[in-house]
């Protein structure tokens, strides 16, 4: 009898201690689950910072490669010639970047080297795209690839004109948000034997590039927006003119998909003269009459670009 309690004392007693047991190990176990959990939160903030900062970096490409073009476009306004003005951006670039990768690593803790592989015109003529291959780490973290950013060239002073007309030879000049070629278009018109080019003495086109926001072009021709475009100085996309880049080389035209602007004539000649459009001035040069002989401050544009603005002739 003593031994039949014995046994069943001992069968509860191994029962409880397999059950202890068992809660030891389910605790142990939600216990390191836990801790592996929190280790990879942990690691998942670590990536998604270090993600951050390659964004960041990213997105700051945008302002860095705007300002890196305005930088190259303020030479020709100091009478400067440019002949590689996608090296030169390149270089600037690149010079700009290396105070970036030193904030970087101040601010982020994290070791970034970068090289501008290139700087390309788009299928836009208000972007330019920037490719940079960059190197970080961070603790156990790489990234190893390029980097893509477009940068706009709204806003920034239209380099043609300059780079046609360089200042150091010519007394084309700019206030305000205006560009005054005086005698110095006329006489590159006379010197290219250009018929009527007295016409464009006191010639004056916008400064800085603006998109012109009546689309489609046709509706210039409607009310008051041809004089509202020219009262605000906008540009417009055109297949026939340059890209940004190409501007800066002193290219009225290219393979890019470019933009144009009208340069506008103040005089009471009622004779034609060169199409307005400044890819036709500084480059292809066929004729064009004013739309309105009695308006001194009248466009002169030949019959295509008329027909591309909704704009006819007065007789």
């Amino acid at each position: 009898m003593y031994s039949k309690t014995d046994n069943k004392g001992n069968i509860i007693t191994g029962t409880t201690l397999i059950l202890v047991v068992s809660i030891i190990l389910m605790i142990i176990f939600i216990v390191n689950t836990l801790n592996y959990m929190e280790s990879e939160n942990i690691n998942s903030i670590s990536s998604d910072n270090f993600k951050y900062i390659i964004k960041d970096y990213n997105k700051n490409l945008e302002h860095i490669g705007r300002d890196s073009i305005a930088e190259e476009t303020e030479k020709l306004y100091y009478a400067h010639i440019i002949h590689d003005a996608k090296g030169d951006i390149k270089k600037i670039l690149n010079n700009k970047l290396k105070d970036v990768n030193r904030e970087y690593k101040e601010k982020y803790g994290v070791d970034i080297r970068s090289e501008v592989i290139s700087v390309e015109s788009t299928d836009s003529p208000w972007k330019v795209l920037f490719k940079v291959r960059v190197k970080a780490d961070k603790d156990n973290e790489q990234f190893n690839g390029i980097l893509e950013s477009n940068s706009s060239i709204e806003g920034l002073k239209d380099p043609l004109p300059y780079a046609k007309l360089p200042k150091i030879y010519s007394n084309i000049n700019h206030r305000g948000d205006k560009i005054y070629y005086f005698q110095s278009l006329a006489q590159y018109l006379r010197a290219h034997n250009v018929k009527g080019y007295e016409s464009y003495i006191l010639a004056t086109a916008p400064l800085t590039i603006k998109k012109c926001p009546y689309d489609p072009y046709t509706h210039h021709g409607d009310g008051n927006t041809l004089s509202e475009c020219l009262k605000q100085g906008y540009f417009h996309e055109s297949a026939d003119g340059s890209c940004y880049l190409c501007r800066l080389d002193g290219k009225a035209i290219c393979p890019h998909y470019g933009m144009e602007v009208f340069i506008q004539t103040h005089t009471p000649l009622q004779n034609g003269s060169v199409s307005c459009p400044d890819h036709v001035i500084f480059h292809d040069m066929y004729e064009g009459e004013k739309l309105n002989k009695l308006d001194v401050n009248s466009l002169i544009l030949d019959d295509s670009h008329a027909k591309k603005y909704g704009l006819v002739h007065d007789g």
